[in-house]
């Protein structure tokens, strides 16, 4: 514990000089204005950034991605509040109550609500990181092949389930064909070639940076110019900075929410916006004025807010132990930390511990920053709303095309980044989830390899993954998790645990 407590606070030191505050203070703010513009993703932002960040230094470029994630996603609170249009998914749950509060005049202290309950969710998500973290690293040391090939099977199952908007089978096949595009190129165990259909360029594989560019910068911009312009801003002439007694009163919402937005984080692709929701479900139950969710209500904000701010910070724990990310952006923080030669996984608290510590560090700065301008720069955050957006998604696309080239300074990385711009559009426009499909190209490697390597170990005996204590306890879930998908079944279900709680 007090090696944990030193490498903190080394972690913070570390952060404390001129050049890293100020890719704190940048890369806040452009967070949030990233976070405040409809149509802008947090995943999108973190995407296009990553590209940026080629020629800094591993903790600095970390440092700031994480800045921008932070801030993008509480920042999408803004336009959920005056113009009842999340600025990205998370924020969805805060425009049902955020709205009727500016229209009843309190946009200000709506605002400031959300500020301090995302501040505060964030803290929650950041103390389970420092403590959970370490200890679930020290317990995938003992995974093996069998273990990894569930557990990435488990990510993109739960992330199908999750984040799948119409029924959990379309979520299911938008991760199963991210693990087919994983397939594409050269194999690393015999050097096959698989997919590639002749063409040289697939050989390497699909470049996870390209894909998601389009997938979610390139897309996003197809989406953000058939959708209508934005409405009209609502005034805001009210305080902004609320009382201590007005946040602290739902202090059992706060911990509650705080820990549903952890939990959510930890489990592998689920994401900001399922923890919004279920922490918003779970306020409303247990209210003792549930009847003024949806019309205003100080407890349903805070409860949304404070669930997907958490939702960030425990994102990383299974991101940093494990290398599955707990949400589509830490997918992008994963590849970034590749490309900046960090190795997420069980190794990484053996190879370098303070790594992890510089993560907390690093999520604290970008909390007190997003505290700081949240409570400080409202009016001016909502000026940004202004900015004519067709001149905005110009330059997204400009650095969706920079960004994709830069890697490996090859034109097809530009193809395959308008490629999966399309595709990506196409299955918005369908309804199928984006996260899954990220999720199983990420993941699709993991589990490709370590199938094979477990059936190479046993002479192509299937059983171990099966036998093994802990395989056999993933695998059981997994397979519980999908009957579980089935209408008829969930259905059948609730309704014996309701008869068993009456």
């Amino acid at each position: 514990m007090f090696d944990g407590l030193l490498l903190l606070g080394q972690g913070i030191g570390h952060f404390l000089n001129p050049q890293s505050l100020f890719n704190v203070v940048w890369a806040t703010l452009l967070g949030l204005v990233i976070g405040i513009l409809p149509g802008l993703t947090a995943t999108m932002g973190v995407a296009l950034l990553v590209t940026l960040t080629y020629k800094m230094a591993p903790d600095q470029a970390i440092l700031t991605l994480m800045c921008v994630y932070l801030g993008a996603i509480y920042g999408g609170s803004r336009t959920a509040i005056l113009l009842n249009i999340p600025g990205t998914p998370a924020n969805a749950a805060a425009a049902l109550d955020g709205h009727p509060l500016a229209l009843q005049g309190k946009a200000g202290l709506a605002m400031g609500l959300a500020t301090t309950s995302s501040t505060l969710g964030t803290l929650v998500g950041i103390f389970f990181l420092a403590i959970i973290a370490p200890l679930l690293s020290e317990a995938a040391l003992k995974f093996g092949s069998y273990e990894y090939f569930w557990l990435a099977l488990f990510g993109v199952v739960i992330s199908g389930q999750m984040s799948g908007s119409d029924t959990p089978l379309k979520g299911y096949i938008a991760g199963i064909l991210g693990l087919l595009i994983a397939m594409i190129g050269m194999e690393t165990l015999h050097a096959h070639q698989r997919f590639t259909f002749g063409i040289q360029a697939l050989g390497g594989g699909i470049d996870l940076i390209p894909a998601m560019v389009g997938a979610f910068g390139f897309a996003e911009i197809l989406s953000a110019m058939k959708r209508r312009a934005v409405a009209q801003i609502a005034a805001v002439n009210d305080r902004v900075v609320p009382t201590l007694g007005e946040v602290f009163r739902y202090w059992r919402t706060i911990i509650r929410s705080g820990l549903i937005g952890t939990f959510v984080g930890i489990i592998p692709g689920v994401g900001e916006d399922v923890g919004s929701w279920t922490s918003y479900a779970a306020a409303k139950r247990a209210s003792k004025h549930p009847e003024e969710f949806g019309k205003g209500s100080q407890e349903g904000l805070i409860a949304a807010e404070t669930g997907d701010n958490a939702v960030v910070s425990a994102a990383m724990i299974p991101t940093l132990t494990l290398a599955l990310p707990g949400s589509a952006a830490a997918a992008v923080l994963i590849a970034a930390m590749y490309i900046h030669d960090i190795r997420p996984g069980p190794m990484l608290m053996v190879e370098n511990p303070a790594f992890l510590y510089q993560v907390v560090a690093m999520l604290l700065l970008a909390t007190l920053a997003n505290f700081i301008f949240g409570l400080s720069l409202t009016k001016l955050f909502i000026k940004v709303l202004m900015v004519p957006r067709e001149r905005l998604m110009a330059v997204i696309y400009v650095l969706c095309v920079v960004g994709s080239f830069a890697i490996t300074q090859r034109m097809f990385d530009v193809y395959v980044m308008l490629c999966f711009g399309i595709v990506g559009f196409v299955l918005r426009e369908m309804k199928y989830p984006m996260a899954p499909l990220v999720l199983g190209i990420i993941l699709g490697d993991l589990l490709d390899l370590n199938l094979r390597r477990g059936l190479q170990l046993t002479n192509g005996d299937p059983s171990p993954f099966f036998t093994r204590p802990i395989s056999a306890v993933l695998c059981l879930v997994i397979v519980i998790t999908i009957i579980m998908s089935v209408p008829a079944v969930s259905r059948r279900a609730g309704a014996v645990l309701k008869r068993q709680m009456s």
